[in-house]
């Protein structure tokens, strides 16, 4: 009412046109400020913007549960560094040559992965196209699952080597 958009006596929730704006724009702004901390859009805009939770809702919350996972894990150090350079957390030493950004990787990282989904597909199309014989299919079935279990018990041993942690500014010195 001080601003002059609604009249004295007016009540916003009488105001359908200007809460479905409000609304949209406060999910937009919602998905906006997501994308730039967590890579994916907002959780829960479905309820922001109609005070219901739809099931298409649910499921983009899931899929961007997922992305969010995977990207905080295994690609997201990067982002990290830019920012803990761009605050004065890290300066740079014009004396040391060498650049703490550049770690050269093991053919794990790239091997292990594609050889856990191979074998992990392969499990699965085995459990779909059975075999003449349940001996046959069985046979496939658990030497495809033991090479998947076995390459994501490995990944899992190594675990740390897989995530793309900052590699500017450690914990100990941020403490």
């Amino acid at each position: 009412q001080r601003l002059g958009v609604l009249h004295v006596g007016q009540r916003i929730e009488e105001q359908a046109d200007f809460e479905k704006i409000y609304k949209n724009a406060w999910a937009d702004n919602a998905n906006a400020c997501a994308k730039q901390y967590a890579g994916t859009g907002a959780l829960k805009t479905d309820y922001t913007r109609t005070w219901k939770r739809t099931q298409w809702g649910l499921i983009m919350d899931g899929w961007n549960s997922l992305i969010r996972y995977y990207k905080n894990n295994f690609s997201d150090g990067f982002r990290q560094d830019a920012i803990d350079l761009f605050l004065g957390n890290y300066s740079v030493d014009e004396v040391e040559p060498a650049s703490p950004l550049h770690v050269k990787k093991d053919w794990k990282f790239l091997a292990l992965p594609i050889i856990m989904v191979v074998a992990f597909s392969m499990c699965i199309i085995c459990l779909l196209m059975a075999g003449d014989t349940w001996t046959e299919t069985l046979a496939y079935v658990l030497f495809w699952g033991s090479a998947s279990f076995g390459t994501f018990a490995i990944i899992l041993y190594n675990g740390k080597d897989f995530v793309d942690a900052p590699k500017l500014v450690q914990k100990e010195k941020m403490d």
